[in-house]
């Protein structure tokens, strides 16, 4: 240490500075609300770890702000604020040692990584409570407001305290304790009364919310994110898991935001972004917690996949996926194909007996379930599930959008200049052909629909030959015109046309479409594919929801693990847990007991934090199926055995059957994903079996190379 003393007062007296290593070992500086390039609002959570050295003095931009830090077990730590725009340095002095740290910060509205704005960007501050949008131009550029426009829909931040009711809602705090005010029963075992701690503002463009029990916060958070559909250009409202009940009456602060809410927008590096932001926000304000857990489900738990892969643990520690499934953007690879199926077997007796359709789409179906446009017994899971997708997916003429807030929007129309598909949504990472549209991935070259059916006994020759010269594809964007009913409540009755055929490429043999390469090879670059690489711990929780033909098929939680597995070999972090629903009715929630093991494993990595996650896996982090009220019916490494692998059907595999998609049957692999297959000709096909028993006469062969005149699927 003498030494180091001694080099660091003769670097001092000649003015060089002092050696690397030696400020690096008595001094550090770090941000704990974000990466130090990611900084946003002009404020940041600072920590000065000081081993060694004299007082310390923390200057910005070289102004003292040692006045904002307190001390710690190792240092000192305060929320510097007054950044600006831009490079910003911060500096920690303790003679005789120096460190400094250059800090980026970005505009609180954004962006920080995502790209350019969209616009035009529907507000909703008035609608949530927060007042009219701030004015931010004078030419007449988004939504109208007194003294101007807003394009950005900022509003100011605004903090409120509510109480739980005994009846279950939420009200306004009183000054007085209210007599219908509940209780509540902490981690720590302390019973309290419910009164909640609540800050909402706007982050990224986008509403968010902060909500706490009053003077009860156990030190951890739960991210709530949400799931739905949308194509962006709206700011959302916040979703009433921003008022998680079972999580703010256990002590746990709750994370939430429009901007992490899949009925917004899927654009998940957009949320990424809005979600690394407002864990900043939190974090600025109360300190870092013991850990962060993302709850939701659906494309909320998509973005738990998403977010947990593309930033580790900076957004959530650990995850619990519900009616998961890997991404979305590979979910519109096999969603395309519903309707064109769904058409061709509407029109053909063949499959009047709905039992029938799975051999086509993969998916449940059932002869008894109800039809919810024929009002009819028999559908089945494209129908009651993904119906009404392709549209809102591919059709940039059509918008479920239909919010009143348009009526306030400049310039006049607009809407209209919206394209409202998937691919324009994200155009920065799709990109944009020579005609202004958005790139698009959806293909179906050498797509044999039905081959597994075919070559289990259950489609003839005739029929798999026939359904894939019929079944079609999607018209480019350029080509598609409006929808019909019930897509277009003006066009009802007469108009009918919930297979969009107007927008499909028909004929005999129909045209097959080929994916922009593209845009394929972007989005595959763009962290929204999910690849498997995540190493935190994931409880990943449905309903089995099967027979309901919910669209949140069970197999979905087995690819995202396929996909772990194909990305390193490994996945001992993911345990998939399914709780029954047969018959429809209430729903046992397993959500409070994954919580509890979240928490027991979380503690385990705390204390032997070089066990890694799979090391510090407590007994209830495996494999589990329950009952409908909730009781085990068996757990372990092997009760999901014959998903994945070739062995018996484990107990909980054999408990709950799970179906496909229409790529599956066609021969793609579980885990899905597969934008554009490799292709082979027809004959190398035949020669190697893959049709099985089935050895095309010459005529036959004649139609399949009719039909697929490039080639046919080499999966």
């Amino acid at each position: 240490m003498k030494a180091v003393v001694v080099l660091v007062v003769l670097a001092s007296l000649i003015g060089a500075p002092a050696p690397a290593h030696a400020s690096r070992a008595e001094l550090a500086l770090d941000v704990l609300s974000s990466r130090p390039d990611q900084v946003t609002g002009g404020d940041a959570r600072v920590r000065v770890r000081q081993s060694w050295g004299g007082q310390l003095k923390v200057l910005r931009n070289g102004e003292d702000v040692t006045s904002a830090f307190t001390r710690t077990r190792d240092g000192f730590e305060g929320v510097v604020t007054g950044l600006a725009v831009g490079d910003n340095t911060i500096t920690a002095v303790a003679w005789p040692y120096r460190e400094s740290l250059r800090v980026r910060n970005h505009p609180i509205e954004g962006p920080v990584f995502s790209g350019p704005h969209q616009y035009p960007f529907l507000c909703k501050t008035a609608r949530s409570g927060l007042g009219p949008p701030a004015v931010d131009n004078q030419d007449g550029q988004g939504m109208r407001v007194s003294g101007g426009w807003s394009r950005d829909c900022f509003a100011p931040t605004v903090g409120d305290r509510l109480y739980r009711s005994t009846d279950g809602t939420y009200k306004p705090m009183p000054a007085e304790r209210p007599a219908d005010m509940a209780t509540t029963t902490l981690l720590d075992g302390r019973t309290v009364d419910f009164v909640v701690r609540r800050e909402r503002g706007v982050i990224n463009r986008f509403l968010y919310s902060i909500a706490m029990i009053e003077d009860g916060w156990n030190g951890r958070a739960i991210y709530r994110f949400d799931g739905g559909v949308a194509i962006g250009h709206d700011q959302g409202t916040l979703g009433g898991g921003a008022l998680d009940p079972y999580g703010l009456g256990k002590g746990y602060a709750i994370l939430h935001s429009s901007g992490t809410r899949t009925s917004t927008h899927y654009n998940l590096i957009l949320g990424g972004e809005t979600a690394l932001m407002v864990k900043e926000r939190f974090i600025e304000q109360y300190g870092l917690p013991l850990y962060t857990v993302g709850t939701g489900g659906s494309g909320g738990a998509i973005q738990q996949y998403i977010y947990g892969q593309n930033y580790g643990d900076r957004v959530i520690d650990a995850a619990i996926p519900q009616y998961s499934y890997p991404d979305m953007v590979t979910q519109t690879i096999h969603v395309g194909d519903c309707e064109l199926l769904e058409r061709y077997m509407d029109h053909d007796p063949r499959w009047a007996r709905w039992d029938d359709r799975t051999a086509l789409i993969g998916m449940n179906a059932s002869d008894t379930v109800a039809n919810p446009y024929t009002g009819k017994p028999g559908s089945d899971e494209c129908v009651n599930g993904w119906r009404g997708l392709t549209p809102l997916t591919m059709n940039p003429l059509w918008t479920s959008n239909n919010d009143p807030e348009w009526q306030l929007m400049d310039p006049p129309g607009v809407k209209d200049t919206v394209q409202w598909t998937h691919w324009d949504d994200l155009r920065t990472v799709y990109g944009v052909d020579a005609a202004g549209y958005a790139r698009s991935t959806w293909d179906n070259v050498g797509v044999q629909y039905g081959l597994k059916a075919l070559t289990d006994g259950v489609l003839t020759p005739a029929e798999f030959l026939d359904v894939n010269a019929k079944a079609g594809s999607w018209k480019e964007a350029a080509d598609m015109i409006q929808e019909g009913c019930p897509f277009v409540p003006s066009a009802c009755p007469a108009d009918f046309d919930p297979w969009s055929a107007r927008n499909m490429n028909l004929g005999d043999p129909a045209p097959r479409r080929t994916g922009d390469p593209i845009a394929i090879r972007n989005v595959q670059r763009s962290g929204l594919v999910f690849r498997g690489d995540i190493d935190i711990p994931v409880i990943d929780w449905r309903h089995y929801l099967e027979d309901q033909l919910d669209m949140h098929n069970a197999h979905q939680s087995f690819a995202s693990r396929q996909r772990m597995l194909n990305h390193d070999g490994r996945a001992g972090n993911q345990v998939i847990w399914f709780t029954d629903a047969r018959p429809a009715g209430p729903r046992f929630d397993q959500t409070p007991e994954a919580l509890q093991v979240i928490d027991a494993w979380m503690a385990n990595i705390r204390k032997y934090p070089a066990r890694g996650v799979v090391g510090n896996k407590p007994p209830q982090a495996v494999d589990r199926c329950f009952a409908t009220d909730g009781t085990q019916l068996a757990a372990g490494p092997r009760v999901w055995d014959g998903v994945l692998d070739r062995r018996a059907p484990g107990a909980c595999t054999r408990q709950f059957p799970l179906y496909s998609t229409t790529r599956i049957v066609a021969g793609g692999p579980i885990e899905g994903g597969v934008y554009k297959c490799r292709l082979q000709p027809v004959d190398r096909a035949v020669a190697r079996g893959l049709y099985g028993s089935w050895r095309p006469a010459p005529d036959q062969l004649a139609r399949l190379k009719q039909i697929f005149p490039s080639g046919v699927c080499d999966y």
